[in-house]
């Protein structure tokens, strides 16, 4: 089936029950036990409207394959990340992340609660398309069909996230958390006050509906505020399945997921938990994070973008930290995925160990090279759609030596083009990625209509 959703860089996703329909998630739960085996998969969600019909549908599809299910409810991904580990099962996680409510998504986790690897998500995705396309009936029957098993919960996960800092570690502190009404809004505040946090929580009223809606890490707007009229030491944005973290300063002013990861790997070189005195991101990061990393000697490590190529090059390396400008950021040492309640623990004690104020930190952890981003709408499917524009980027990386850099990609989730430019002359970077867009447009005259 062509119009079926196809995996991108973190699973799938679509409108629900246009695009990602039962069907769908049915074909996807019995591929995920075909594919990895075992017969255990931990299954949670955010909490949009469709997340039930879709969880009951993953739920027939993997126990028509033989597996059993344990249903975690709304949970933030983390924490399913955790309870695989800890079942050493696979997971799998519905939820659209940061899009809004009328979207949802799958993701599919390995037993042991990693991220699957390009050759694990090829096999699974040919294998749903297989049997999307088939329709075929159920593998197992009767005694071999599998169950729904009461859930132990993940009580566990919130232990290890308030266990990774010394106890009391944020004692006195004020906070205000903004849960993107989203999988965050019971469990994400908990591991702050247990440290001793006085926290102030908003997005936390989750209705189906109302998730990423004006709250969340993708619109800070109203946590801005919020930290400045509450006095704030700082403020915590999770999206909407909390698997990454916006934070905002005592001053009102966010520090996104390069200065949060340059903070960290600064604090972490100090103390030696930096293991191989490395840090990994993703081409999107700032080339200002670059400079500053190379002035504290700190070595990086570029990856495509997704957390999950992240993931594979922290294990590669065998090394501890890495992160995207999004704000997905991996503490290996502790989780096996992006998690941002952990991450905002670790930015906060480091705040709190320091005696400084957060502004002050994010100010001094790097200066942020000027970032122009925008995007070109695809006619549809292109094979190599920056290669139409590659002359032209030459010739402005030319132009630009070395106080400046271009990055043109293809979106991993949608039919667009993505262009980035970076440059200490602002109006440069502006100019320059004009341009290329003008290209880039000529080159792929789609409809520009939303």
């Amino acid at each position: 089936m062509v119009d079926a959703p196809r995996f991108g860089t973190d699973g799938i996703r679509g409108s629900a029950n246009a695009e990602l329909t039962p069907e769908v998630a049915l074909a996807l739960g019995r591929a995920t036990v075909d594919v990895l085996g075992g017969d255990l998969v931990v299954v949670g969600c955010d909490p949009r409207r469709s997340g039930p019909m879709l969880e009951g549908a993953l739920t027939a599809g993997v126990c028509s394959a033989g597996a059993d299910v344990e249903p975690l409810g709304v949970v933030p991904t983390p924490a399913v990340a955790w309870a695989a580990a800890d079942r050493k099962a696979a997971a799998a996680m519905i939820s659209a992340s940061h899009n809004p409510f009328g979207d949802n998504g799958i993701k599919i986790f390995a037993p042991g609660g990693m991220k699957l690897g390009d050759d694990e998500q090829a096999a699974l995705e040919a294998r749903y398309l297989e049997l999307l396309g088939a329709g075929s009936s159920g593998q197992a029957a009767g005694a071999d069909v599998g169950t729904v098993r009461s859930s132990h919960g993940v009580a566990g996960w919130l232990d290890l996230v308030a266990g990774s800092v010394g106890p009391d570690a944020l004692g006195g502190m004020r906070l205000v958390i903004d849960c993107a009404n989203g999988a965050a809004s019971e469990l994400g505040p908990e591991p702050f006050r247990r440290l001793g946090a006085d926290v102030v929580v908003i997005g936390d009223q989750p209705d189906g509906r109302n998730i990423n809606a004006g709250f969340g890490s993708t619109d800070t707007a109203a946590l801005q505020t919020a930290v400045v009229a509450e006095g704030a030491a700082a403020g915590l944005a999770f999206d909407g399945d909390a698997d990454r973290l916006i934070a905002v300063d005592d001053a009102g002013l966010v520090v996104d997921g390069d200065r949060v990861l340059a903070l960290l790997a600064a604090d972490w070189a100090r103390s030696g938990r930096l293991r191989g005195n490395t840090v990994v991101v993703t081409v999107m990061t700032n080339l200002g994070f670059h400079r500053a990393m190379a002035a504290k000697g700190i070595d990086v490590v570029a990856t495509k973008v997704g957390d999950r190529y992240v993931l594979e090059a922290i294990e590669s390396g065998g090394l501890s930290l890495g992160g995207e400008q999004s704000g997905h950021v991996i503490c290996r040492d502790l989780a096996t995925t992006g998690d941002g309640v952990l991450t905002g623990v670790q930015l906060l004690d480091a705040v709190a160990r320091s005696g400084r104020p957060l502004a002050e930190l994010a100010e001094a952890s790097m200066d942020r090279v000027p970032q122009v981003l925008r995007n070109v709408r695809l006619p549809g499917p292109v094979d190599d759609p920056a290669a139409a524009i590659a002359d032209r980027v030459t010739a402005v990386e030319g132009e630009f030596g070395d106080d400046g850099r271009v990055l043109v990609r293809p979106s991993g989730t949608e039919p667009l083009l993505r262009i980035m430019v970076e440059h200490l002359d602002p109006d440069i970077a502006d100019r320059a990625c004009a341009e290329l867009v003008a290209a880039a447009e000529a080159a792929y005259p789609a409809d520009r209509s939303p």
